[in-house]
């Protein structure tokens, strides 16, 4: 992995874009007692499609490139988003991946969130990055939380410790996922998706060298397990992801094989279902669901490609019209 990239460095840009733009993107901007800075992306504003494009942007850390356009490929929501990145592994499951547990409870308060970005790769609290091998320093980050309220002092106390910054260098950024900026930078993960499931077949992650992914939008939801559920199965039953890896034809062909969520037994229904039937218990859902619709393996030693999966129209209609 290359440590000479400092994704917090990179994502700086970005982070001062949003804050600069807020009014313009439907944002508004707060500060902690110590000088965070608090985007709300969706809890009391409105938020945009844009300013969810430059969230997904800021997740992969300045590695990854976000468009959104309109496709044939789902003619009923023909709004998609696509995602490119020049070193998938750093910018997906090195920054994107939603893998820092920050969960504070005194009482009645009760505060709960997975923190994605590049601050992941300062507090290091995650096995996965002793596996890609990555770690960052850089003097100020920003975390993405997908919630409906603010943290509490004691979770941004955590961050700037676990970071080693100071208060006034963290950017706290707000994505409830039944908003247009959650909805967006959700599903924008499609490629962090299937890169996930790659790293769980343990097929050898420094040979993925590109990626590109691409999902259908689905419209903002009236709450949040209708919106947990459409921005699921909009990677699962509607995401297209291809990548570039530097392996024999055998190794791709399986990769391609063992990639897409149709090779997992909790496929075929929507995911509000299939949360619903395990009791609301995320972690007893099948991982392997975890994946998009479709994959194609290109070997860069060879030059052929595997494809395999397939997109579900009906049943993404069914979910984005609940």
């Amino acid at each position: 992995m290359n440590n000479s990239i400092s994704i917090n460095k990179q994502v700086k840009p970005l982070v001062e874009q949003l804050i600069e733009s807020h009014e313009k993107l439907n944002l508004s901007i707060s500060e902690s007692e110590g000088g965070a800075k608090i985007i709300d992306a969706g809890i009391k504003v409105k938020g945009c499609l844009e300013a969810g494009r430059i969230i997904t942007e800021i997740c992969m850390g300045g590695l990854g490139s976000v468009s959104l356009s309109m496709t044939n490929n789902n003619p009923n929501w023909p709004l998609s988003i696509h995602v490119h990145s020049t070193d998938p592994v750093l910018a997906c499951l090195g920054s994107q991946y939603a893998g820092w547990s920050l969960s504070f409870v005194q009482n009645d308060d009760n505060f709960s969130a997975l923190g994605s970005g590049p601050c992941r790769a300062l507090a290091l609290k995650e096995e996965i990055f002793k596996d890609i091998n990555y770690e960052d320093k850089f003097f100020s980050t920003v975390v993405v939380l997908e919630v409906d309220q603010n943290p509490p002092q004691e979770i941004i106390d955590k961050i700037v410790n676990d970071c080693n910054i100071s208060e006034k260098n963290l950017t706290i950024i707000l994505t409830p996922t039944r908003s247009l900026c959650g909805t967006t930078q959700v599903v924008g993960r499609v490629l962090e998706v299937g890169l996930h499931k790659v790293h769980e077949l343990g097929f050898p992650i420094d040979k993925v060298v590109d990626g590109f992914g691409s999902a259908p939008l689905p419209p903002p939801a009236p709450d949040f397990l209708i919106g947990m559920g459409r921005t699921n199965d909009a990677i699962l039953y509607g995401g297209l992801v291809h990548l570039y890896v530097d392996t024999p034809n055998d190794d791709a062909e399986e990769l391609a094989k063992r990639l897409p969520s149709s090779t997992s037994s909790d496929y075929g229904k929507p995911f509000s279902d299939v949360f619903k039937e395990y009791k609301y218990d995320f972690y007893k859902i099948d991982k392997m669901l975890f994946s998009p619709a479709k994959v194609i393996v290109s070997s860069l030693q060879t030059g052929k490609s595997y494809s395999s999966g397939k997109i579900d129209l009906a049943l993404m209609d069914d979910s984005f019209n609940k």
